[in-house]
Order: structure tokens, then sequence, then C-alpha cells
């Protein structure tokens, strides 16, 4: 009976070695049935005292709201109202405009 070799990285070669060898089982099989037990996500609105829901509201104007106005508001930071902004329109079911006004300010609100 022939032995397997070893390669020099340690990995048997030959038949009997590739038949004791366990088979890998299919990665996406428990992922994907894990995604489709999940229901689906409705659009919650923000809790009424958070940054979010002001940013919101304030966005809910007639004229908008400038970037300034709400930096000034939430503490944020410009790239984090940004961030909000872009994924507020997908999580809230909210479409936002944004436009610049004649001073030349970046403006949000929610389109009609």
């Amino acid at each position: 009976m022939p032995k397997a070799k070893k390669t020099a990285k340690g990995v048997k070669q030959g038949a009997k070695a590739k038949a004791a060898e366990p088979k890998k089982a299919a990665k996406g099989g428990a992922k994907a049935s894990k995604k489709a037990v999940q229901p689906a996500r409705k659009s919650a609105a923000p809790r009424a005292e958070s940054k979010g829901a002001k940013i919101l509201e304030m966005i809910g104007r007639a004229k908008g709201v400038t970037l300034a106005e709400i930096m000034k508001a939430t503490d944020w930071q410009a790239h984090s109202v940004r961030g909000f902004i872009s994924t507020a329109g997908k999580k809230h079911g909210v479409k936002i405009e944004s436009a610049k006004n004649d001073a030349g300010e970046r403006t949000y609100k929610i389109s009609k």
C-alpha cells in the first residue's frame, strides 16, 4: 500500500489522501435563508428628540434649510450632515432636493 506524500507545504497527495479529506459545504446557503426569514423593514420615523428628527423637521420647511444651519443645530460636521442626508431619503422614505441659494450656500428641502 503506497503512502501519501507530503509536499513542501504539508499537503497530502495521492488517491487515498484526497478521499480522506471532507468536502466543504456551500457557503451561501445558510446566509440566504436568514435574509429570507427577516421581514422587510418599514420606513420608521426617528425619535422626536433625536438629531435626525431635527434635521428632517428643518428640511421640511417651505424654504428648506442650509448646511450651516443644520451643522449649528446638531453640532455635526459638514460631512456628517451630508452623510445623514444621503441616507435619509432611503431610510425614511423622503425625497430630498439639494440646491445652491443666491448666496452660494447649499440648501436642502423635501421635494413634493
